[in-house]
Order: C-alpha cells, then structure tokens, then sequence
C-alpha cells in the first residue's frame, strides 16, 4: 500500500503499477532522511524484506559509490523545493549474474528520461557532458534471499553547491517542465521492468541498447587502478573495456572510476 502521502507525488498510482509486479510492494515518501539507501539496508537487517519504493524530500547523508556523498539540495532550501530526486527501490533478488546491474539500471533511467541522457560507467548519469546524477547497488541477506537496495540520485535543477568534484547537470536543461515527482512517475515502472528482466537474463540483451548511450565509448580514458587506453564499451558481464598499449584490459570492479582525459561536451 501507499504510506505518508504527500499530496503531489504520486504514490498512489506508482503502487497500481508497480504492486501486479512486485507482491506486496509498497511506496513509502519520508519529508527528511539520512539516506534512502541506509535506511532500507537498516530496515532488511531487522528483517523487513518486503519490495518498498522509498523516496527522500531532503537528504541529510545521502552517500554514493566508494565513499562518497551525494547532495540532496535545495528540497528544504527555499527557493529551490524538490530540486532534486532521491529514491531507493529495495525488493528481493535472485539474478543469474550481478554483473552489470548498476549499468542495467542506469539504462532503464536514462531511456525513461530524454535520448540526450548517457550513461558513464558504471553507474552515473551525464547530460552535455556534467554528471546529471548516480546509482548505488547495495545488498543484505535476509535469511534465505538476498535483498537488493537500489538508490538514485538525480538533479532536477542545478545545485547550490559550486565546488563539486564533477560538475553538474539538472534534468531541467533537456526536461524544463518536468519536476522531481513527474521524474519518478516516468522512472519506476521502467526502472522495476529492466531490474526483473536482468533478474532472468543477465546485462548481455542489455549491452547494444547502453552502447548507444556510453558516454566513454571511443574516448581516451584514465581509470584510478592506473589503467589508460581507449573504451571499447562494455562486454556481456557489463565489464568495461579498455584498449591498453599492452592490449584490451577489462575492468569490473565497482572500486574502480574512469574518467575521460578530454571534456565532453556533447554525444559523439
């Protein structure tokens, strides 16, 4: 069922969609979190295993990959309300392979939101070359499954904040009508859709549909495990692939960044 209702996110209609799909499902909108993702992964411990949509209004420690924060702006900072999305899908899951889920869900958001969003592995969002928001995969046993805690982070207008690592992108630059509730309604039925297909099928059916939106794709890059060379995108397993003076190198561990050497400005 809905819980929390607040009046313009569309809760109710999220759990119609999304219920016939995930027994038991339910849509839950808090007005402040530490973090989405923390607090499913708390609530799994206790054993709460149930498939739950929990979207934040502000987060207060909100975290990304290897360590670090991710920015829930402006959604109590006036003049800014809801100038970002932040959510988590947490359901039980069993893929064949976990290989390439954070690039499977990336797809699934960008192909729901505008063709000019690409995807830069393995798990942002990038739109005219700033980084328009990220993804962190997270998982817990519960007794005898494993539960998966899905988390977005998305900028719907540009942030406050001006010393960013990367620079950034808000939705409202490809999609200027669309606010932070529009953007979840149009996310999560495909977001669900792709994480039970990739459940059943693996990345590999995924792999030509995210090389038309690899940002890396055909750029010299530089990876943090001293790898430099060429992206030659992704294999079946979403592993990246980089042409090394010393050969093809692949890199799938989610420890590892990459970023190009050259600024992208736009989709090649």
């Amino acid at each position: 069922m809905a819980q929390r209702l607040v009046s313009h996110w569309p809760a109710e209609g999220l759990w119609q969609a999304l219920e016939p799909l995930l027994p038991g499902f339910s849509v839950e909108i808090l007005p402040e979190v530490a973090s989405t993702n923390t607090e499913l992964m708390r609530r799994a411990r206790l054993g709460r295993a149930d498939p739950l949509l929990l979207v934040a209004e502000r987060q207060t420690a909100g975290r990304g990959r290897v360590g670090r924060t991710w920015s829930s702006h402006g959604a109590a900072q006036a003049p800014q309300p809801h100038a970002s999305l932040t959510f988590s899908l947490g359901l039980p899951l069993a893929p064949v392979d976990w290989s390439g889920l954070s690039l499977a869900v990336g797809l699934a958001v960008a192909h729901s939101l505008h063709p000019d969003v690409q995807l830069k592995w393995p798990n942002d969002l990038w739109v005219a070359g700033r980084k328009l928001g990220g993804i962190l995969i997270e998982t817990v046993a519960v007794e005898d499954v494993r539960y998966a805690v899905i988390g977005i982070g998305l900028n719907i207008s540009l942030p406050l904040e001006q010393d960013l690592r990367t620079p950034a992108a808000a939705l409202h630059e490809v999609l200027p009508e669309v606010d932070a509730a529009q953007a979840l309604e149009r996310i999560a039925l495909p977001l669900v859709q792709t994480v039970l297909r990739f459940a059943t099928e693996g990345f590999g059916p995924l792999r030509n549909a995210y090389q038309a939106r690899d940002l890396l794709l055909g750029r010299e890059v530089l990876c943090t495990d001293g790898t430099e060379g060429v992206a030659r995108g992704v294999d079946d397993s979403g592993a990246l692939q980089v042409q090394t003076a010393q050969g093809l190198k692949k890199i799938s561990s989610a420890e590892v960044s990459v970023r190009p050497l050259a600024p992208v400005f736009e989709r090649h």
